[in-house]
């Protein structure tokens, strides 16, 4: 027995008839007049201190797994049956997650029926609301499936960032009576699941269910399943984006292309838009980004080179055929492709070959603001960008400073007051051998690269050095 305490009314639950509880609540005298305590019942007489009597409705949760509901009888409310659990729809887009209906398999083929209008039995059984609510399923492609679409598929776990294959789904019966209702809970990925569908029609259901109960649960929320779906019109019917992938860090997001099967890898990529493929095309091997861009035509991939960075877009080509590299050169625009053409003149082991054409450079009359300035305005990678360089009338490296410099500095101090006092570079000719070395004796973020008039062609960014650092392990 549970007690509420409301101000100066106290509230005791207790059992009332059928799916409700009862309350009897003692007032103070001060809070109802007798005449209007006997309004609502009749025949009554009442005393001070004086009972309020009302009902409330019961709301439980039950929790059943998708294993345990398919195949089970359906019945009208005479106790006809009408049909067995076949799949459970679930809607998508804005209402993702949604128990649209339950499909049942009758005499008269496939039907469905509104979750609303079915209820759960004590027997565990389910009984229809209204016979008339049970319709002929039409359409298919209206609805995600449960059992059809998502058990024993793979599916993306959003929080986790991680593939995934579903072994079962747990949904959940909100409520009694009236607010009988069906909704998702989470997918089973882990042993539990697989128990259930192994050992069903070998145990009651019960017995089943208290048995996987004592297995460890692996679930995951319906809130970060992202369900694939390989075929692109029924992707678009069913409104299936995977608008959250952008949210996780391009090294994650490729390692999940690359735990998924081929179909499904090529379902996700292609919906992904040109910004962040070309970020995880980046983070992917050679062979892999061949295999993502099989499918795709020269103009797409061209949308998705220009968003590269130039280096990672040179190294990307140079592994493709020199036919389709060329026809992708065609593709692109005008400045994009120059950067890369030039790029791919130079030795892939030399600093040149390593280095991105992306940087920030002034002149040498610059100051802290035209410098602020010229942040905000580069088109390239910011989170790549540690210093800024000057350049002369040549294009003759002359001087660097660091943004952590430019943040405490006055905006009209001149750039040329902050340079560090040597500042380093390496050739463009420069083995990657030796452009590690000077990497780890330096413990550098950035090394701009320079011709043999001393200009300045590029930087070499620090990611790219532990790249081929790895690749040597």
């Amino acid at each position: 027995m549970q007690e509420v305490s409301w101000l100066e009314r106290k509230c005791v639950k207790r059992p009332g008839h059928g799916s409700s509880m009862q309350h009897t609540c003692v007032l103070p005298n001060s809070v109802l007049e007798p005449s209007r305590c006997t309004r609502g019942f009749p025949d009554r007489p009442i005393s001070r201190p004086k009972l309020y009597t009302f009902f409330m409705p019961y709301r439980t949760t039950t929790r059943v797994s998708l294993t345990a509901l398919l195949g089970t009888p359906v019945t009208d409310s005479q106790g006809t049956l009408r049909g067995r659990l076949k799949d459970i729809a679930v809607a998508t887009g804005p209402d993702a997650g949604k128990v649209a209906g339950l499909v049942l398999k009758t005499r008269a083929g496939l039907c469905i029926v509104p979750s609303h209008d079915v209820m759960e039995t004590p027997s565990g059984a389910l009984e229809l609301r209204s016979a008339g609510a049970l319709v002929p399923l039409e359409d298919q492609g209206n609805y995600l499936y449960l059992q059809q679409d998502l058990v024993d598929r793979q599916i993306i776990d959003i929080h986790g960032r991680k593939v995934v294959r579903v072994n079962d789904v747990d949904l959940e019966w909100m409520g009694k009576g009236a607010a009988h209702l069906l909704r998702v809970a989470e997918v089973e990925v882990g042993l539990r699941g697989a128990f259930r569908r192994v050992f069903k029609g070998l145990l009651p259901r019960t017995t089943l269910e208290k048995l996987s109960r004592k297995l460890k649960p692996n679930g995951i929320p319906w809130q970060f399943v992202d369900v694939i779906e390989v075929d692109p019109a029924r992707r678009v019917k069913l409104r299936i984006e995977y608008e959250r992938l952008s949210e996780i860090h391009p090294s994650d997001l490729a390692d999940i292309l690359e735990d998924l099967a081929p179909a499904e890898r090529e379902a996700v990529f292609t919906s992904l838009d040109e910004e962040v493929a070309a970020e995880t095309l980046e983070e992917v091997e050679p062979r892999m980004q061949k295999a993502l861009l099989e499918k795709l035509d020269e103009e797409r991939i061209a949308d998705i080179v220009e968003e590269m960075d130039p280096a990672a877009a040179a190294d990307l080509l140079a592994e493709l055929p020199e036919e389709q590299s060329d026809a992708i050169l065609e593709e692109m625009e005008a400045e994009e492709r120059q950067e890369v053409e030039d790029l791919l003149e130079f030795d892939e082991d030399s600093a040149a070959g390593a280095m991105t054409t992306d940087f920030v450079s002034l002149g040498m009359d610059a100051t802290v603001a035209q410098a602020v300035q010229a942040l905000r305005n580069f088109d390239g990678d910011p989170e790549g960008v540690t210093e800024i360089y000057l350049l002369d009338e040549k294009q003759v490296l002359r001087g660097a400073i660091t943004l952590a410099r430019l943040v405490v500095a006055q905006p009209e101090t001149r750039l040329a007051v902050l340079t560090e006092q040597r500042v380093l570079s390496c050739p463009a000719d420069m083995h990657q051998n030796d452009l590690a070395e000077m990497f780890d004796k330096y413990n550098l973020h950035a090394l701009p690269v320079v011709d043999v008039q001393g200009r300045m062609v590029g930087v070499v960014q620090a990611d790219h050095v532990i790249s081929f650092l790895r690749d040597k392990l």
